[in-house]
């Protein structure tokens, strides 16, 4: 017997018998061997060691007699004890390794589940496209078992399977599998992710069968973002003005005038109403009259008949300016050649004109050197009204008139010193200087009284301006009627009302008030507290189209 199979059925028709410590160890011995085939390439040749190679001399029976002098141990209890054990430890461990493997199953398909680059995002165009198939790792197959034969040369040689399976990698995806348009972008998961940054598969590298995906890196969805979680940019952060917008508006205050006022008069301020609904719109007009302004404003108040109201107006107008904004407010005659305005205003202790002021010009060239004190000499001051009058010629023998020319000179001159200029025009409208100051208006003011003459002049010029193309200034005009005695007649008020009120911003109605029928000049303290309103009222509709 030249060989005989170790750990397998004898030759011969002896019965099997359990083998023996040193059957044992050759059987261990030789799956060394074969684990060692199976971890190491398949193309590499093993140097089995020396320990291997058992001597077997040439008249060994069957049962592999040891040479003499080697001693052997045949308790056959001894034997199986060991070899239940040793059968157990092998169960045990195979269990182990399967409950690995299915644990390692199980933490690859959680894993796949939450990779963010299992989630796509579609741009709304078409269908959804299919994500492509992500490649698993490559496994290794099992190694059959193996059975070692050991030659009467010692030399032992495995009798099973041994060379080793190459690893089977996954079959790539199909072409068509693959969507071309529009490709497969990955959208990351919010929040914080314990795992490395996904990888998403955006298109093939090559067009033939079998090319390889590339992968890239998807985009940080906190790029651009302030790197300090929870703290606001910089177009969140509050500023000054957000401060000053959202202080308190400041209380109205006591009431002033009406029964409200008596009332807290009489109990010494125990009780103080507020203010009455006429009160409340009393002072939004006056705080209409005092808003700021983005520059000088010229308020031009034209109607071409005379008695139509244009001085007297003009000068209201200028009056309630200057008591509600402190001043710097003018009330300038733009006759050609005479008007009443300064007529109608307080003297002061020189006669001089917009004339006088005309030829002195050069002197207000210079901003320099300047000053609004040098207009004293030429423009008329009204007191406690706040507002300073420029007069037109009066002078019956001179021959002197005011052009356009003059007037842009004079305009430019007084809109570096006065923040309000209200001209009174004359009756001529083809007159330069009547229409140099439409040119300049930033306000027109259309004045007539409730009689069919004067406002049929009024309607007139309406249409002459809209001819020569001031339409829309004259859609931003106010309209202003007057009445011309105690009895209204307030069939003809209606019609004014219908047809001014078609053409120009707003109409506003003033009352009779027999301060004025004097024609003297104009004192604002002798006037009806309800003429004194209804100016008020007329100026703030005037700032409104400033």
């Amino acid at each position: 017997m030249d060989e005989q199979e170790v750990g397998g059925v004898p030759d011969g028709d002896d019965p099997p018998r359990p083998p023996t410590r040193r059957e044992l160890r050759q059987q261990r011995a030789a799956q060394d061997v074969a684990d060692a085939y199976a971890e190491e390439p398949w193309d590499r040749t093993i140097e089995r060691p020396a320990r291997m190679r058992v001597p077997v001399p040439d008249d060994a029976t069957s049962d592999l007699t040891p040479p003499q002098g080697v001693p052997v141990h045949d308790d056959a209890h001894d034997d199986a004890a060991h070899d239940e054990a040793h059968d157990e430890a092998h169960e045990d461990a195979a269990h182990d390794e399967a409950h690995e493997d299915a644990a390692h199953d199980e933490a690859h398909e959680d894993a796949a589940h939450d990779d963010p680059a299992s989630t796509f995002r579609h741009d709304g165009h078409g269908p959804l496209p299919e994500p492509p198939p992500v490649p698993e790792p490559p496994r290794v197959l099992p190694v059959a078992p193996v059975s070692v034969r050991v030659g009467v040369d010692g030399a032992a040689s495995p009798t099973g399977a041994s060379t080793p399976v190459p690893p089977v990698l996954p079959a790539e995806p199909d072409e068509d599998d693959v969507p071309e348009s529009p490709p497969v972008v990955a959208r990351p998961v919010a929040g914080p992710r314990a795992s490395s940054t996904p990888w998403a598969p955006t298109s093939r590298a090559g067009a033939g069968e079998g090319a390889p995906y590339r992968w890239t890196e998807p985009a940080s969805p906190f790029r651009g973002l302030d790197a300090r979680v929870g703290e606001p940019t910089p177009e969140e952060l509050p500023t000054l003005t957000d401060l000053l917008s959202s202080r308190p508006e400041p209380a109205t205050g006591p009431a002033e005038h009406g029964w409200q006022a008596t009332v807290r008069r009489l109990t010494g301020g125990l009780v103080a109403p507020p203010p009455g609904a006429a009160e409340v719109r009393r002072r939004t007009a006056v705080a209409t009259v005092q808003r700021s302004l983005d520059g000088p404003r010229t308020i031009v108040v034209l109607n071409p008949k005379g008695g139509a109201h244009k001085t007297t107006a003009s000068l209201l107008i200028a009056a309630t300016f200057g008591i509600h904004r402190g001043g710097y407010t003018l009330a300038w005659d733009n006759n050609e050649t005479r008007g009443t305005l300064g007529w109608r205003s307080h003297q002061a202790r020189h006669h001089n004109t917009a004339v006088n002021l005309l030829q002195d010009l050069d002197r207000f060239s210079d901003p320099g050197s300047a000053r609004v004190g040098d207009l004293d000499n030429y423009v008329r001051a009204q007191g406690s009204a706040q507002f300073d009058v420029l007069a037109s010629d009066e002078d019956a023998a001179s021959a002197a008139s005011i052009d356009a020319e003059a007037f842009t000179a004079l305009h430019g001159t007084l809109a570096r010193f006065y923040r309000v200029m209200v001209i009174d025009t004359g009756n001529n409208m083809r007159a330069s200087n009547w229409q140099a100051a439409v040119e300049a208006a930033d306000q027109l003011v259309i004045v007539s009284t409730v009689r069919e003459d004067t406002s049929q002049s009024a309607a007139w010029a309406v249409d002459a301006l809209r001819a020569m193309g001031h339409g829309e200034a004259v859609s931003r005009a106010v309209t202003v009627l007057s009445a011309p005695a105690p009895r209204v007649d307030h069939t003809l008020t209606a019609r004014l009302h219908e047809h001014f009120g078609r053409l120009t911003r707003t109409v506003q109605d003033v009352p009779y008030d027999p301060a004025l029928v004097a024609g003297g000049p104009l004192d604002v303290e002798a006037l009806a507290p309800s003429t004194r309103e209804a100016w008020l009222h007329v100026t703030a509709a005037v700032a409104e189209g400033l």
